[in-house]
């Protein structure tokens, strides 16, 4: 995985899970799922990631 992708799906992960953490708090169900889905993001660039790496090898 190049550094780039592990740098943006870290931190869609990361992003996404204050994002949540944030909705949870003020009890605002748009940022919990919104944060959800940047969580998603972020999982799905990773494994995109590996995917490609394989390929190329």
């Amino acid at each position: 995985m190049s550094a780039e992708h592990s740098i943006t799906s870290a931190a869609a992960k990361i992003g996404g899970k204050a994002e949540e953490a944030f909705g949870k708090v003020t009890d605002n169900d748009r940022l919990v799922a919104e944060g959800s889905a940047d969580q998603v993001k972020g999982h799905l660039n990773t494994v995109a990631s590996d995917v490609e790496d394989s390929v190329e090898k």
